[in-house]
């Protein structure tokens, strides 16, 4: 069939998590409460850190950065999928769909190349501390920092490119609670094959390079906290093991999504939960909990601001 003869599809229906009315409440309240944390807690990461001069290392300002980021990403997910559970019909229009597949793959990449450059910070203040100050200059962030974003603006648009060139005629269905790659591009009327490979290319390797990074970093760490130092071992071990969690909570699911030809599970939506939900609730926790620097900083602007 010729492709003008195809009628362009003008929305697509989102599916969700449930069908059931009883459960759609239940997870608008949950994913109410964990949007409300997301942003209350890296809020106020942000002002903690620009208010606090002792807070000026570059391991707080990329900590400052992947709260932004992580606003940014549970943004582009969470209020539609807000609205949706409480709507009869879930209907989202072509462009939406786009738009919302462009900026989730821009903020969800530039998030990973920040964990990986915060690893390297980490990294490098242990491995070479006489050399830290001079590797990890303002300048150097601000280079590292900008280039996480050129990176997730790029890959991002090699997904939508890829994307939008593709012919959408008939189903409309999308069996996920938002636009990503995979159940999208299922629902093109022709042959995809050549394009799910340069999407796993692109997104698969990108989540497990960066994963692999993370993680040999993170093993470099520990193997010079056991050589070099004695006291503050099983703190820093700690530390490095709640960082990996939230790693892992968010560069695992996504290798298995992306990292796959797009033959999708029932369990993807439930899978996608774990990387757009629970891990932008863990960060703030995780990176600043147990930080009695950050801790000390939050409540000395608490007592400012009972002040006023």
């Amino acid at each position: 069939m010729a492709l003008g003869n195809f009628s362009r599809v003008t929305e697509f229906i989102l599916l969700g998590l449930s069908d059931t009315r009883e459960l759609q409440v239940l997870f608008f309240t949950f994913f109410f409460l964990a949007y409300a944390m997301v942003l209350l807690g890296n809020l106020l990461i942000i002002v903690t850190v620009r208010t606090d001069p002792k807070l000026s290392s570059p391991m707080y300002f990329l900590l400052c950065n992947l709260s932004f980021i992580d606003i940014c990403c549970t943004t582009v997910i969470s209020p539609r999928m807000l609205v949706d559970l409480l709507s009869q019909r879930k209907a989202i229009a072509f462009e939406d769909c786009i738009a919302q597949l462009f900026f989730l793959h821009f903020v969800g990449a530039s998030e990973m190349f920040l964990l990986t450059v915060m690893a390297y910070d980490r990294y490098t203040a242990i491995c070479k501390p006489l050399h830290y100050t001079a590797i990890m200059s303002r300048q150097v962030c601000w280079v590292l920092v900008s280039a996480c974003w050129a990176g997730g603006f790029l890959h991002s648009m090699v997904q939508t490119l890829l994307t939008m060139q593709l012919p959408f005629c008939g189903p409309n269905r999308i069996d996920n609670y938002f636009c990503d790659v995979p159940p999208v591009i299922r629902l093109a009327c022709t042959d995809i094959y050549v394009t799910e490979w340069l999407m796993a290319s692109n997104s698969g390797l990108i989540s497990l390079v960066c994963f692999l990074v993370l993680v040999t970093s993170y093993t470099f760490i520990l193997v010079t906290v056991r050589v070099r130092f004695t006291e503050g071992r099983w703190k820093a071990l700690s530390t490095c093991a709640s960082h990996v969690m939230v790693v892992t909570l968010f560069f695992v699911p996504c290798i298995f999504i992306y990292l796959r030809p797009f033959s999708t599970f029932p369990s993807d939506k439930h899978i996608c939960v774990i990387y757009t939900v629970f891990s932008p609730v863990m960060n703030p926790l995780i990176y600043t909990l147990r930080n009695n620097e950050v801790k000390a900083s939050i409540w000395k602007l608490w007592k400012r601001c009972r002040v006023f």
